[in-house]
């Protein structure tokens, strides 16, 4: 368990200590110190960094800038880790690699190692998880039945499981489900495990990745899970948004089911950090975060490391919601023979067409439009239409065409301008269950 204890720490501050600031601004690092940290880290990394080989040329590496005097002159803490940081990258490559100025959490760690009795350092790092609710920051149900989930980090299942399972159980009807991991920068594994449990059936049994492990020099694997709490979605077609910021086991996720071609991924190339590892106390005050493992996927026989993940579909990460939307209901449309049901998908694909790329229309002619249509109003302000029926708000009309118009807040609704001999007469209010109703133009 306190093995445990030390990767919660380190992943529910989310490094904040490499942001100090009362401690940075306060303490100073002198030459002794330097010289200590950097014989300390060199050994670390030879014993336990993943790649022996690399692990020396980095401790050399350091050694060596220290021998010269590069590191003369930086007096703040947090300054000399970051520039040991940038110097151990330099060699490896490996943005797992980081160092920080942390006496507190030096001293929680140690502690940690030591208490007999770990239930009060779990309950503190569960009400730190509590706060960011384990990182599950949005579920809901998109237009056209499309699940979507968005979560920032991979929490420890065996304490953050409850809460994910309840946003799996949330989407079990849905039609489609989008994953939303570009704002996510990794955590535990027990998370991908489980999560990734619900896209498959029970009685599967989907191997989804081996780490190799230099410490020990052990080989681990995992495998779907053959219990989840509550339903699972093994028929329906997922998505994962990616973004550079996607990394370590938000990475691992999208490869997993990139590979197993259990998902589509729509975004950007992912950060490229395919070796997990943990912290380790380099003397008082610093600490220094070493991968000890690396993964080897079982059907590439390799892994994201320094490449990242390409997505299927490469696009800017800010489009990449609307996108993979656009996709789901697309499938749904072509699978479906029910024309009501093609009918709607068409409709809600049309007004993500109009996200992805808007229509514009004259100042002029929107002008036109504004007036008086019996119990509507059309209210021109600014260069734009807005709708109001009497007694309900006013909305922002968005152009579908230059005389076609969806609402962002009314998704079942839209507004039609009609002319006759290029004066407006009317306006038809279109309904998605293919109904509709007009009125003319007051005079």
């Amino acid at each position: 368990m306190k093995k445990q204890i030390i990767i919660i720490l380190f992943i529910l501050i989310g490094f904040c200590v490499f942001n100090c600031t009362a401690q940075e601004t306060e303490a100073k690092i002198d030459p002794a110190e330097q010289q200590e940290v950097v014989k300390s880290i060199g050994d670390i990394l030879e014993k336990s960094y993943v790649f022996p080989e690399v692990a020396k040329k980095m401790a050399a590496h350091i050694r060596q800038k220290l021998k010269k005097g590069k590191y003369k002159g930086i007096i703040l803490p947090q300054n000399f880790a970051n520039r040991l940081a940038a110097d151990l990258r330099e060699i490896s490559k490996d943005k797992h690699i980081r160092v920080s100025f942390a006496p507190e959490i030096v001293s929680r760690m140690r502690k940690a190692e030591k208490e007999e009795d770990d239930s009060e350092i779990i309950k503190e790092q569960i009400k730190r998880g509590r706060k960011s609710n384990f990182g599950f920051k949005e579920v809901k149900i998109l237009t056209g039945n499309i699940g979507y989930l968005n979560f920032t980090q991979f929490a420890p299942a065996w304490y953050a499981g409850r809460t994910a399972a309840a946003a799996m159980n949330f989407l079990a009807n849905c039609d489609a489900l989008i994953i939303d991991m570009r704002q996510n920068g990794g955590g535990d594994p027990g998370m991908i495990q489980l999560v990734t449990s619900y896209l498959y059936k029970g009685d599967d049994e989907v191997h989804l990745n081996n780490f190799y492990w230099r410490p020990g020099d052990k080989n681990t694997q995992t495998w779907t899970l053959p219990h989840v709490p509550g339903p699972r979605m093994p028929d329906i077609d997922a998505y994962v948004l990616t973004s550079q910021r996607t990394f370590s086991a938000a990475e691992e996720f999208s490869y997993n089911l990139k590979n197993l071609k259990r998902a589509t991924l729509v975004g950007e190339t992912t950060g490229g950090g395919a070796h997990p590892g943990g912290p380790r106390i380099v003397n008082d005050h610093f600490i220094i975060n070493v991968p000890s493992g690396r993964a080897i996927n079982p059907i590439t026989n390799t892994n994201w490391e320094g490449v990242g993940v390409k997505p299927h579909v490469e696009i800017p990460q800010e489009k990449a919601l609307l996108t993979a939307h656009k996709m789901a209901l697309q499938k749904l449309a072509a699978k479906t023979e029910d024309k009501r049901e093609t009918f709607i998908y068409e409709w809600y694909i049309k007004g993500i067409e109009a996200q992805l790329q808007p229509v514009t229309v004259a100042p002029e002619v929107l002008k036109a439009y504004a007036g008086k249509y019996g119990p509507r109003t059309i209210i021109f302000e600014n260069d734009e239409l807005y709708y109001q029926r009497e007694g309900r708000p006013k909305f922002k009309m968005i152009p579908l065409s230059e005389d076609l118009f969806m609402f962002k807040e009314i998704d079942y609704f839209r507004l039609a301008i009609v002319k006759e001999n290029g004066q407006v007469t009317r306006i038809v209010g279109m309904y998605d269950n293919g109904r509709s109703d007009e009125n003319p133009k007051d005079k």
